[in-house]
């Protein structure tokens, strides 16, 4: 894609307000600029992880599963910490028991509860694309380490307002 002569977010901003939405546009360009890098970081994930048969919520599920102590965890816990709508982690979790990633297992003291555990091939593929991902995109997140931290510290207000977290 072909850089713009202009910052169209900023654009929209001006028609924003000059449409009578003054009060508005602030907001409106916040939260399109937000959208945009969204986009920008999940690209330049998406081309590290394309290659290794990954999407970033199957490299999530991987990561999580692999951080817990036992390597598993049922399929409840890993849509809340992961903060998706179930059938995402059924989506996810198909994909990668597919794969032989991971696997779906019987809770041992709960009937009605589903374990989703890393394979040893998903550990090995997991460790592959976290040394991918940190070299290719978390090193350099195309922000300073002051302008990063800032950036964390802001998101994370709002992500704390709106009650991902106490």
């Amino acid at each position: 894609m072909r850089a713009l002569g202009f910052d169209p977010v900023d654009e929209a901003r001006r028609h924003w307000a000059g449409h009578g939405w003054a009060d508005a546009a602030p907001g409106m360009a916040a939260v399109t600029s937000v959208f945009r890098a969204q986009q920008i970081y999940l690209g330049r994930i998406d081309r590290v992880l394309r290659p290794l048969g990954l999407t970033f919520a199957r490299y999530e599920v991987l990561m999580l599963l692999s951080f817990s102590r036992t390597g598993s965890l049922p399929l409840n816990k890993v849509g809340a910490r992961l903060q998706v709508h179930p059938t995402s982690v059924t989506n996810a979790v198909d994909r990668l028991e597919a794969e032989g990633l991971i696997e779906r297992r019987a809770h041992p003291t709960d009937r009605r509860t589903t374990l989703a555990e890393i394979q040893p091939a998903g550990r090995a593929l997991a460790q592959q694309a976290t040394e991918a991902v940190n070299q290719a995109v978390f090193t350099d997140p195309l922000l300073d380490l002051e302008q990063t931290d800032a950036l964390v510290e802001l998101l994370t207000g709002l992500r704390r307002a709106n009650g991902d977290f106490e």
